[in-house]
């Protein structure tokens, strides 16, 4: 059996981006994760100690979102190689990272990309 976690417009100030500018000033991104784990014994003994802690992921989407990257493709996957790392009861990680309000000469309110793994 398995069980779904997600974590939602979990936001951040980072320096990510192909333009000099935009890894000096930095922007604003939010982060989607979607993970889905085998339950386990989690749900039939309540054993926290064998879940995927959600602050837990919090914390490594925050360090990995802290590490500047040219694209949001590569924060992605680093994202979801820590989680993996971290949680080895994990099946499939769904991460969506987007860039708010990003450069391209318009109106535009978000860039995004989304990696499965």
């Amino acid at each position: 059996m398995e069980y779904r976690i997600t974590l939602e417009r979990m936001e951040f100030h980072a320096f990510h981006g192909c333009y000099e500018l935009e890894r000096k000033v930095g922007n604003r991104f939010t982060v989607d994760v979607t993970i889905t784990a085998e339950l386990g014994v989690v749900a039939a003994e309540d054993c926290v100690e064998k879940a995927v802690n959600y602050l837990a992921v919090y914390e490594i989407v925050r360090e990995k979102m802290a590490v500047t990257q040219r694209t949001i493709e590569r924060v992605a996957m680093n994202i979801i190689d820590a989680l993996y790392a971290a949680f080895p009861q994990i099946r499939h990680i769904a991460c969506t990272v987007s860039k708010l309000a990003p450069p391209l000469g318009g109106k535009v309110d978000r860039a995004s990309v989304t990696l499965e793994k």
